[in-house]
């Protein structure tokens, strides 16, 4: 299926949650990481079982220190 991380297009196989996108997918390291699918964010504890459809937008956000 095609989706979209930060304006980059991704194919993935098969169905993945969120979770699964890090691990497989994106090789990224979570920690700090906000995650927004269609607009929505989603909270870090629903990961494991909000699953991504093909043609979804997902943003991730990096918290980052400074003023």
């Amino acid at each position: 299926m095609d989706i979209t991380v930060n304006n980059e297009p991704l194919q993935i196989s098969g169905s993945c949650s969120i979770s699964q996108l890090f691990q497989n997918h994106i090789q990224i390291n979570a920690a700090g990481i906000a995650v927004a699918v269609n607009q929505t964010v989603v909270p870090k504890e629903n990961w494991d079982e909000t699953f991504i459809s093909s043609g979804d937008h997902i943003i991730l956000i990096k918290a980052t220190q400074g003023g």
